[in-house]
């Protein structure tokens, strides 16, 4: 399996996954614009036709932004929870819809995706566990707090694509309005650097290869404080590469 996340930041998320180079990938968010987003999936390689299912953790924009649109462009089915499609308005999808829930898998394009719910200010939040060829990736960005729910659900994956949100003195010293450093840092909003530190240093064991660090807020941290809480958290074990997702660039293809 591997996997391109396409843009992580406030401003858009999308992550592209496939089993192989010769297999039709899934979009997990859609974030962008349409336009916008065209044009990262373009540049990794593949054609937007080519997309097999869009998959959406939750409806806030930088993640469902243009699924309802891109579904009726090129007739591709969404897989959402039932929360997640309320909150959208109850959108028609151009290639039909499958409603997914907590802890009942469902297959797609050769992988196998077990959702699991988050704390997170959204309707009915899922992130994901993906598995292909004896390769599990997990995916976490977008909740507050860190249950023993989402603990269990990542044990033992190979990659980890990880919400390093925040540096806390960045959030209480920058320009946000009270109203939303309250909602960023609380139970209900976005990991900090050392919150998900404790995520890593709970999932680490021999065979967790890399570590994406993802969703960094372009006000409230840098690239250098998220990945060096990571790598305190590591406290020389390893073999486990770091590396930070970034907003205006994909990964590239990276093996699970």
């Amino acid at each position: 399996m591997e996997f391109n996340n396409l843009g992580s930041g406030s401003g858009g998320n999308a992550t592209l996954l496939r089993l192989d180079s010769a297999s039709r990938p899934v979009m997990l968010d859609c974030g962008f614009g349409i336009r916008e987003l065209e044009r990262r999936v373009e540049a990794s390689g593949v054609a937007p036709n080519e997309i097999a299912a869009l998959v959406i953790t939750h409806e806030h924009g930088d993640h469902a932004g243009c699924v309802a649109a891109w579904s009726r462009k090129y007739d591709c089915p969404v897989y959402l929870s039932r929360g997640t499609w309320h909150a959208l308005n109850d959108p028609q999808f151009g290639g039909g819809m499958q409603r997914i829930q907590d802890g009942s898998p469902f297959d797609l394009a050769g992988l196998c995706f077990t959702p699991f719910t988050v704390p997170h200010d959204a309707r009915e939040p899922l992130q994901f566990r993906v598995q292909g060829k004896q390769r599990d990736l997990g995916v976490l960005t977008d909740l507050g707090h860190v249950s023993t729910h989402v603990i269990d659900c990542l044990r033992g994956v190979h990659s980890l694509v990880l919400e390093c949100n925040h540096e806390p003195h960045m959030l209480q010293s920058g320009r946000y309005p009270p109203s939303l450093k309250r909602r960023v840092g609380g139970d209900w909003g976005h990991l900090s650097n050392q919150q998900a530190a404790r995520v890593l240093s709970a999932l680490w064991h021999p065979g967790l290869s890399q570590v994406i660090a993802a969703h960094l807020s372009e006000a409230n941290n840098q690239v250098e404080f998220a990945l060096a809480a990571l790598q305190e958290a590591l406290d020389g074990r390893g073999p486990t590469a770091l590396r930070a997702a970034q907003a205006a660039d994909a990964t590239q293809w990276l093996a699970v």
